[in-house]
């Protein structure tokens, strides 16, 4: 089953009549939501969002639900000067550009998940940051999605959410942590002088076990939770349990504040430009 869970478009706006417009997709299993920019105005013009409510949806189940997404949205069928996708799974690994070699990315990725002879490996490159994300995207969509639209470009969710909150947003002389969550897992990004210096994805079911993970990756780095920043994005507000429990451990913790060089004629609230991170970070 499927839920619109959001809906943002410009007042008056004809889609038909702006000339050149950047399509940004980005889904999951859990959901799929997208924006379009108008390149001219630099203005983003459309948001909108999807969340699937089965319990446990698979690569095959998540690719009917986005056939249905496609069908309910015909303001996916008109044409854009730029497409961009973005897969959001934890099939996905950084590794330093002085090791990086492009026979071998399956090896790479087999430490940290399990592999079959059928995935696809690709990779992308991390600006300013001498490292390459090494992932394996939901093929099966992404040739749905090739039928739609012939070319796009596509990324992992990984490499956007790195590359935008290590290069605009870390401290240049401190450590920061970047925690990015979502409904059952968050990721945990650590940087000092704009460089990552730890970067992991857990699952958690309670807040307990968001806790625990938390502190155990500044445990092991030796980081002082009395000393060190913390920046919340993604599903966080001050009001929930999660950041409750963050700030009764971790001094210095606080809400991401967006920055974008971009202007929008939509009502986008911090909430949604937090949730959103990434798909509010696509545009070049």
């Amino acid at each position: 089953m499927i839920k619109r869970k959001s809906h943002l478009k410009s007042n008056h706006l004809d889609i038909h009549k702006v000339k050149r417009k950047q399509l940004s997709i980005q889904f999951s299993l859990d959901g799929f939501s997208f924006s379009i920019f108008d390149i001219d105005l630099q203005e983003f013009i459309v948001f909108k969002e999807y969340v699937f409510e089965s319990k446990k949806t698979s690569p095959e189940q998540l690719l009917i639900h986005i056939k249905q997404v496609f069908l309910a949205e015909k303001i996916l069928a008109v044409k854009f000067e730029k497409i961009l996708v973005v897969h959001v799974n934890n099939l996905s690994t950084f590794v330093p550009f002085s090791l990086f070699e492009e026979d071998n990315l399956d090896t790479y990725i087999k430490f940290n998940n399990k592999i079959y002879n059928s995935d696809f490996f690709v990779y992308d490159f991390i600006i300013n940051q001498d490292m390459v994300s090494v992932f394996i995207p939901y093929i099966n969509v992404n040739n749905f999605l090739i039928d739609q639209f012939g070319s796009f470009e596509y990324k992992h969710y990984s490499s956007i959410l790195v590359e935008n909150l290590l290069n605009n947003y870390a401290n240049r002389d401190t450590i920061k942590i970047f925690i990015n969550i979502n409904t059952s897992h968050f990721e945990i990004i650590i940087g000092k002088q704009k460089k990552m210096l730890l970067y992991n994805t857990f699952e958690y079911k309670t807040v307990e076990d968001f806790i625990y993970y938390i502190l155990f990756s500044m445990e092991q780095l030796k980081l002082s939770v009395e000393e060190v920043e913390v920046e919340l994005l993604g599903e966080i507000n001050k009001e929930g349990d999660l950041f409750i429990a963050m700030y009764k451990y971790v001094r210095n913790v606080s809400l991401l504040k967006f920055k974008s060089k971009y202007n929008s004629l939509l009502s986008i609230t911090d909430v949604y430009k937090r949730e959103n991170f990434c798909l509010f970070n696509t545009i070049d």
